[in-house]
């Protein structure tokens, strides 16, 4: 326990490797007793979505890839379409909650994929994607959670959570993701952006600050648990959660 709050915070965020492998030790804990393990034989189609999706979670961010830099640019002039950047290593990265002036280094845990699912929610829900960045909605604590990072933990908490890098799914939540993804292409990034607002949401009703996060994060991963397993959903947009984001 840290007795002066500031140097616990300073120690947190001291590099980003740290802060999300912390975050990542706590959200995406060991599996629960009572999890359902179900016998799944795929599809054809539920395979050849699940192994698409597998690769893209594969691929490392690389700073030396055209399409790695255009991706994250393009995700910069989303963010602050009125702010010209001034390099892929710049202090400006701070605003959007990176924790230095190089983004790449934040990426090393989530990988190219982490940076795909923010463009998608900028791209497909900009003014949920602009709340949350500028953090628009309820009273909030003083010590708030690094945007763009945070983003990045949402990835992982995802694929552990629906068990995306084993052979097939293990668990009643991974099998009928992947129902949902080979109906859907863009699901995982879409259950990505419910996933990152219902976790907004979670953190104002909590009153949470920033050492809060991984609390934050296990309640959110419950709450996505329940209501994928809920009756009657048939796709995404069918969630409880689907209704807090707006375009």
């Amino acid at each position: 326990m840290c007795d002066d709050a500031q140097i616990c915070f300073a120690e947190v965020v001291a590099g980003s490797a740290a802060w999300l492998g912390r975050g990542l030790s706590c959200v995406c804990a060991q599996r629960r007793e009572g999890d359902a393990r179900p016998s799944v034989d795929l599809t054809p189609s539920e395979e050849e979505c699940l192994q698409r999706l597998q690769k893209r979670i594969d691929i490392a961010y690389d700073s030396s890839i055209l399409e790695h830099q255009e991706a994250l640019r393009a995700l910069w002039n989303a963010a602050f379409p009125e702010e010209e950047l001034r390099g892929l290593i710049s202090e400006q990265w701070k605003e959007m909650g990176w924790q230095g002036e190089d983004p790449s280094t934040d990426f090393r845990g989530g990988g190219f994929i982490s940076l795909e699912n923010l463009l998608f929610f900028a791209r497909e829900f900009p003014k949920s994607f602009m709340d949350l960045l500028w953090k628009q909605e309820g009273n909030r604590s003083a010590w708030g959670y690094p945007f763009a990072v945070a983003g990045v933990n949402i990835t992982f908490m995802l694929i552990q959570m629906l068990d995306l890098e084993a052979v097939k799914p293990r668990t009643m939540v991974g099998a009928i993701f992947l129902e949902f993804l080979s109906e859907d292409k863009s699901a995982f990034d879409l259950l990505y952006c419910i996933a990152f607002k219902l976790m907004d949401q979670q953190w104002l009703v909590m009153r949470a600050s920033y050492m809060d996060f991984n609390t934050v994060m296990k309640a959110t991963r419950r709450q996505l648990e329940k209501e994928l397993l809920l009756e009657d959903i048939t796709r995404l947009e069918d969630l409880p959660s689907y209704s807090l984001l707006t375009r």
